[in-house]
């Protein structure tokens, strides 16, 4: 018989809000990760980053609503089915092994059915797109599903990640033009870039741990060069946004839009305190506020362009 597990994972946010639900819905929440806002935030801001850029601020705007829905089902759902795949990871790390389906709170076949459910909020939010833009976000199911499986083939699943997380700017950008462009290229692939720093910063937490199941992280494969490692990728994000801007808006204005995300990046690195998880969580968390520079930014440098 299953025993309800009504504890909250240690990086929980919003305790008050999920303690306040009964103890099986609240299982449910923890699943879909409802309680951590962090992460439909990073999913979401690529999206508006793409839709931004493209000039649909004043044409396009109800499409940014759509999508940050969008992100809050379609990041419970990937966290759902991550936590399918990793429940025998999951009972063997501290910060992890009270997660739902670990912790015997829900079966494996009713997270199925939550996976479907929010799922199916997905399709309503799919919808609404533009064919062409329907047809990118059905191609992001295929690296989605494969995400899970990175740690254990390679030691840069949050490149994957990256891969994956990253993809809202693809689907912001069909959404608003139907067509692909350069500038598009390049402020993906400094998305992707973004979300391997960050989520370095992230798996600091977890490489005890980690090394001693044997799975792998960039933050494992950085060891002592963790800072130098993630101030490369973030210096890559800042370079790539910069040749998107520059593609559209040729003035050195256009780049200096990209100033305060830099400057939260400094700050970021320098006060980074590899060995302290708390402060790598918090460091993490602060990236849902570089999201929202660097839309500031596309918001500026698409609307002139």
């Amino acid at each position: 018989m299953e025993t309800l597990q009504t504890e909250i994972v240690p990086d929980s946010q919003l305790k008050g809000l999920v303690g306040k639900l009964p103890p099986a819905l609240r299982a449910y929440a923890l699943l879909a990760r409802f309680d951590r806002p962090i992460g439909w935030w990073l999913l979401f801001w690529p999206c508006a980053w793409g839709v931004l850029l493209a000039g649909g601020m004043q044409t396009h705007w109800p499409l940014i609503f759509w999508m940050l829905l969008g992100a809050m089902a379609m990041r419970g759902a990937g966290c759902v089915y991550n936590d399918i795949v990793d429940r025998d990871l999951d009972v063997q790390v501290e910060r992890t092994r009270l997660r739902p389906i670990a912790s015997g709170a829900v079966s494996t076949r009713a997270a199925w059915a939550w996976l479907v459910l929010l799922s199916l909020i997905g399709l309503i939010v799919l919808v609404q797109l533009r064919p062409e833009a329907q047809l990118v976000a059905i191609a992001s199911l295929a690296p989605v599903a494969a995400y899970p499986f990175m740690k254990r083939i390679t030691w840069w699943p949050q490149a994957w990640l990256g891969i994956v997380f990253s993809w809202g700017v693809l689907v912001g950008w069909f959404a608003v033009t139907g067509t692909a462009a350069s500038a598009m290229v390049l402020l993906y692939l400094g998305s992707i870039a973004w979300v391997i720093g960050y989520d370095t910063i992230y798996a600091l937490q977890d490489r005890d741990d980690d090394a001693l199941i044997g799975v792998r992280s960039s933050a494992l494969r950085l060891g002592a060069h963790v800072k130098a490692g993630v101030t490369i990728f973030y210096a890559l994000a800042l370079g790539c946004w910069a040749g998107a801007f520059w593609l559209l808006r040729p003035q050195l204005l256009g780049l200096a839009a990209l100033l305060p995300a830099a400057l939260h990046f400094a700050w970021q690195i320098s006060s980074l305190r590899v060995s302290n998880g708390d402060d790598a969580l918090a460091k993490f968390r602060s990236n849902r506020f570089a999201g929202l520079l660097v839309a500031m930014a596309c918001a500026v440098v698409g609307s002139t362009a």
